[in-house]
């Protein structure tokens, strides 16, 4: 648990990082941007729902306009899920690289790791799987908002935690090789991924998920022994 809360902390101190503040800025604005895209979808589609229910006008058209308010908050946030992965995506090597040149500085430079095509296809495989898995769940969500919201934190937390720690995995292995590290670390990539998943339905903070859960899934990655500077590696003591 102790690598899972230094692992998201530890972006919080590389704010102000002059390397890190581009992907920061450039993926909030992303967020914000898909955000709103969403927020405007689902409000289109709500109001077009309710006018063809109601023809537009009465009480009904007034209360489906009202409850509509916070249908399409819920919407926004539980589609955004998805989008965040797609935005990660694009600023995985600059925010993975921003973290290892501060707090990694030992590390060889990547190599070895899956093409960019691999990558691509990993990402757009994942975010198209999540997004499907999201809307054929969202009836659902309408109708039990309690069962909603918890499969809402299941979905993201998996989603978020595989996505985005395969993700900057990938930069120093294959494919095949991050899904096995990840899921020998499942646990932690589980617990990080949930607390990300409750970010994301935070206002304003889950703007700040793609690439503040991009930076802690770096450390997450690296918060093993053989990462470790020479110096502080544990020396195994002799017998006898």
């Amino acid at each position: 648990m102790s690598a899972v809360l230094a692992s998201l902390w530890l972006p919080f101190r590389q704010l102000g990082d002059p390397g890190f503040r581009g992907p920061l800025w450039k993926g909030l604005l992303g967020a914000v941007l898909s955000f709103g895209l969403l927020v405007w979808l689902a409000d289109w589609g709500l109001s077009a729902l309710a006018g063809m229910a109601a023809g537009g006008q009465g009480w009904i058209a007034t209360l489906a306009g009202v409850l509509g308010g916070l249908l399409v908050l819920f919407s926004a946030i539980w589609l955004f899920v998805p989008i965040m992965l797609a935005i990660a995506g694009f600023f995985t090597d600059q925010v993975a690289e921003a973290v290892e040149r501060r707090f990694y500085p030992w590390l060889p430079p990547p190599s070895g790791g899956a093409s960019l095509a691999a990558q691509a296809r990993y990402n757009l495989r994942l975010t198209l799987q999540v997004l499907l898995l999201n809307l054929v769940l969202l009836p659902l969500a309408f109708a039990l908002p309690v069962v909603g919201a918890a499969l809402l934190w299941v979905v993201a937390a998996i989603a978020l935690g595989n996505g985005l720690f395969e993700g900057v995995a990938q930069r120093r292995m294959p494919v095949p090789a991050a899904r096995l590290l990840r899921r020998r670390r499942r646990v932690q990539v589980f617990l990080l991924g949930g607390i990300l998943a409750a970010l994301a339905v935070v206002p304003v903070a889950n703007l700040l998920v793609p690439i503040l859960g991009t930076a802690a899934m770096t450390h997450l990655l690296h918060r093993g022994q053989d990462t470790l500077p020479p110096a502080e590696r544990a020396v195994p003591a002799r017998a006898g």
